[in-house]
């Protein structure tokens, strides 16, 4: 399901969040879990007042939604009304938060999870555990599914974030509960860390027609890969790479936009968002973790930001006039990415002048049938080594046809 920015956003709730308000319901957010996207509708025009809609004034948030998805970043909702959530990442983190609520709506779908009679039936712990585990995630998420008009993200266990092969057996288990519970696939997104190996499972993944969210991006290599695998999401943390910024120092890529006067995670965000949108990469990019109005200011254009009730609170409640709203400028565009200059050395090492050098089906392996490959540099083998998706085996590249 693709997903495009609307400018200007409708002012008005899609008839299923409009069902909600008046409602009052627990959701919870950490870092790795949160109401975050309007993935089919743009985020809800807020005004300050009545009499502000007299005056033909509107609000900073109001100005700035027309240039990006502004969500909330939350611990709680209690008001739908104030900021209606659109798209929710069910995880481990969302869970605790529940068996520590017990009056939460979402207890019972754990309860159900925990009194399944096939779970219960395991006779190894481990395997009866994570049984458990994945119901309570499908469970919590099919409800979230009913609540909000966009996708929900369902995390993958973090755990398996160095198994290419173990991320793909989790979200096809995961997906198969789904489907007992009639969620379809197009409201489904799965998270998962943004190694070499989750990249690899995303990509493996969205070539099934899954869409997968890939999180943790702390550098542009990531960033290119995942854009690269074809991630329908990927999301990046701004305030964490300032804050790692100013407790270490060598990290090259850090280095260089702290010497060009930058912030980091800013940075990274302005340079994925141009080589996605220059290249013709798919995936839509999220910045989280921003923890101000200037942050939010500078990433006018990104698909998606996430910003904590203070700044969408002081954002509603700052009045605009008509002519002061035209002053916010969008930062990131198409046009802007389209003459954004990666240099040859990047661009080499991305694969992005010759694609067949990252990604591709263009090998046979030592059955004979053509197998799909992805290239990795290799400084011992005189040239570049593919890796066979299926047997995790190795060959030189002038094996390739």
């Amino acid at each position: 399901m693709s997903v495009s920015l609307r400018s200007p956003p409708s002012s008005a709730l899609s008839s299923s969040s409009s069902s909600l308000q008046g409602r009052n319901v627990r959701l919870f957010s950490t870092a790795s879990s949160n109401v975050y996207f309007n993935l089919r509708t743009s985020f809800p025009l807020i005004r300050a007042s009545s009499s502000s809609l007299d005056a033909g004034l509107s609000t900073e948030l109001d100005a700035v939604s027309s240039f990006s998805e502004i969500v909330p970043d939350t611990v709680i909702f209690d008001d739908f009304e104030r900021f209606p959530p659109t798209a929710a990442t069910v995880s481990s983190s969302l869970l605790l938060g529940i068996c520590s609520l017990p009056d939460t709506i979402f207890r019972n779908a754990v309860d159900m999870a925990l009194a399944d009679s096939s779970c219960c039936k395991l006779e190894n712990s481990e395997l009866r555990l994570n049984c458990f585990f994945n119901k309570a995630l499908v469970n919590v998420g099919g409800d979230l599914a009913k609540l909000v008009p966009g996708r929900v993200s369902t995390e993958v266990d973090a755990r398996l974030a160095y198994d290419t092969h173990g991320i793909i057996r989790k979200v096809h288990d995961l997906l198969k509960l789904y489907n007992e519970i009639d969620i379809p696939l197009e409201r489904l997104l799965f998270k998962i860390p943004s190694t070499w190996q989750g990249i690899e499972a995303s990509r493996l993944l969205e070539s099934e027609g899954i869409q997968t969210h890939l999180t943790f991006v702390y550098s542009f290599a990531q960033a290119a890969a995942a854009a690269q695998a074809g991630a329908s999401v990927i999301q990046i943390f701004v305030g964490r790479l300032r804050d790692w910024a100013r407790n270490h120092s060598g990290d090259p890529e850090i280095e260089a936009a702290l010497n060009r006067g930058e912030d980091p995670g800013l940075a990274l965000v302005t340079k994925a968002y141009n080589y996605i949108h220059k290249y013709g990469h798919k995936s839509k990019l999220m910045a989280a973790a921003v923890r101000n109005k200037q942050d939010l200011f500078s990433l006018l254009g990104v698909d998606y930001i996430i910003a904590p009730l203070k700044v969408l609170q002081s954002l509603k409640e700052s009045v605009t006039s008509p002519d002061e709203k035209y002053s916010f400028v969008r930062r990131l565009t198409s046009e802007s990415a389209a003459k954004y200059n990666f240099s040859e050395e990047e661009l080499t090492k991305l694969g992005s002048i010759e694609p067949g050098i990252s990604y591709g089906t263009c090998c046979c392996g030592a059955s004979g049938r053509r197998t799909r490959w992805i290239c990795k540099p290799s400084k011992t083998s005189g040239g570049v080594i593919w890796k066979d998706l299926a047997t995790t085996k190795c060959v030189n590249c002038s094996l390739c046809e």
